[in-house]
């Protein structure tokens, strides 16, 4: 009667965290190291089989008598039988340390700690709402000769952009100067100083009227020293940026009226992307996060940015909230329209209990980790996971801080099906129905 053994898998370090034996390398050879509880059945047929050989490279191969493995041809050794004397569990394995030098065994310390999400989207640029400047007149007139004709000119606060005609100013401009003169005259002729006040009061009337309209000190200077009203005055940029947007095919001999927007200038010293995210990614980002911004134009060079506001609705086509994010372009290298890959690093959890995500292995609905014990005993352990990022894992259940876990070693692991059987005997403690002679279909993954 043959004891019922679990087939062996090499799964991790553990060379098959859910089997009973492993296979461990010394410089004499492949040799067969028990785990040293039996399970039942094993037990139970130990005083009738006292020697099983298996061979060290397919442990499923179990043999009564010795020979060489039907799938590699090596010679198969004498698997020991248990020992009565120890008190391990059922699912705990041992390895001999020789295996684990020779096998680059890593493991890692299970810690509490922050666990960085990282959130990726698209967005595309887009003026800076806030520093669109409307250029517009308060007076009506004709523009007579446009400095600035075309969307995508650059200009300087206070460059002239047009000349303007406008019979409003023209008049106003020569009762300031009628003004002046009778002042000038009044003064001269030693008037009463009510007089005078009263005069003067006429004057800054007048100056006060011009500055409504935009006419700048130094354009009222120039009208004083000349003494004489120029035909057209002429008109200067409020903002820096470019020009975005303009209202007819030509400026010269437009007709403006009072409010009328002229030209649109936007400064783009920064910019708004307008990124979209989901709706599983909002619990993470808030207004003021920061955020880095990429071009495909410039790869390698990242710009900061922070999120300003969120629109108020949700998009009910994409299911994304769009944010304005407001990014840095001081050299004027970003262009509105570009599409720019926007990233936010954010806490996910505060205080989570962490491993690398390699540790952990799926087994169908489970998880399990290998938990290093003391003296190369491991432990194969069922956890509950939470957010995984930038390589790390939260394990919500199942792990403390403080103990190893095998993260992993360079070797094969079996074909899926044998680890998922392996696995689920595992969690269940006991060995297979009938554990075949014949080895099953060999698949083996390089990790």
């Amino acid at each position: 009667m043959k004891p019922r053994t679990i087939p062996l898998i090499l799964l991790g370090v553990l060379l098959g965290a859910a089997a009973v034996g492993l296979v461990a390398y010394n410089p004499a050879g492949w040799q067969w190291f028990e785990g040293t509880a039996p399970t039942p059945e094993v037990a139970a047929t130990s005083d009738a089989v006292q020697t099983l050989y298996t061979c060290g490279m397919h442990p499923n191969v179990t043999r009564g008598e010795p020979g060489n493995c039907p799938i590699c041809g090596m010679k198969l050794v004498a698997k020991k039988p248990p020992g009565p004397e120890t008190e391990e569990s059922v699912s705990d394995v041992r390895v001999a340390p020789g295996f684990q030098q020779n096998f680059a065994v890593r493991t890692a310390g299970v810690h509490r700690g922050a666990l960085p999400v990282l959130i990726r989207t698209v967005g595309v640029l887009a003026h800076n709402e806030e520093k669109l400047v409307s250029v517009n007149t308060k007076f009506e007139g004709w523009i007579e000769t446009a400095h600035v004709n075309n969307v995508g000119e650059s200009v300087d606060e206070g460059d002239l952009l047009f000349e303007i005609y406008s019979p409003q100013l023209v008049t106003t401009q020569r009762e300031y100067l009628a003004a002046m003169d009778y002042l000038g005259r009044l003064e001269s002729s030693g008037a009463y100083p009510d007089a005078i006040a009263r005069a003067e009061s006429l004057l800054e009337a007048a100056r006060e009227r011009l500055r409504y309209w935009d006419i700048t000190e130094e354009q009222i200077d120039a009208l004083e020293r000349s003494g004489a009203a120029p035909r057209t005055v002429r008109f200067f940029s409020p903002a820096s940026g470019f020009v975005v947007e303009k209202m007819g095919d030509s400026l010269e001999g437009m007709k403006l009226a009072p409010g009328m927007t002229v030209l649109k200038i936007a400064d783009h010293s920064t910019l708004w992307a307008q990124a979209e995210f989901f709706e599983s990614d909002l619990r993470h980002v808030k207004e003021g996060s920061e955020a880095l911004i990429e071009v495909d134009a410039f790869p390698g060079r990242r710009w900061s940015g922070r999120i300003l506001f969120f629109r108020s609705a949700v998009d009910p086509e994409t299911r994304a909230l769009t944010a304005f994010v407001e990014v840095d372009n001081g050299d004027l290298s970003l262009r509105p329209m570009m599409y720019v890959d926007v990233s936010l690093q954010v806490d996910g959890a505060s205080d989570a209990v962490l491993i690398p995500a390699e540790a952990v292995l799926h087994s169908g609905e489970r998880s399990i980790v290998v938990v290093e014990k003391d003296d190369g005993l491991f432990e194969p352990r069922e956890v509950s996971l939470g957010l995984a990022a930038e390589g790390l894992q939260e394990i919500t259940e199942g792990l403390s801080p403080g103990e190893t876990v095998v993260v992993s070693s360079q070797f094969l692991i079996d074909s899926e099906s044998n680890l998922k059987a392996a696995t689920a005997q595992l969690l269940r403690g006991d060995a297979p129905d009938d554990a075949p002679d014949e080895p099953m279909p060999q698949h083996h993954h390089h990790h």
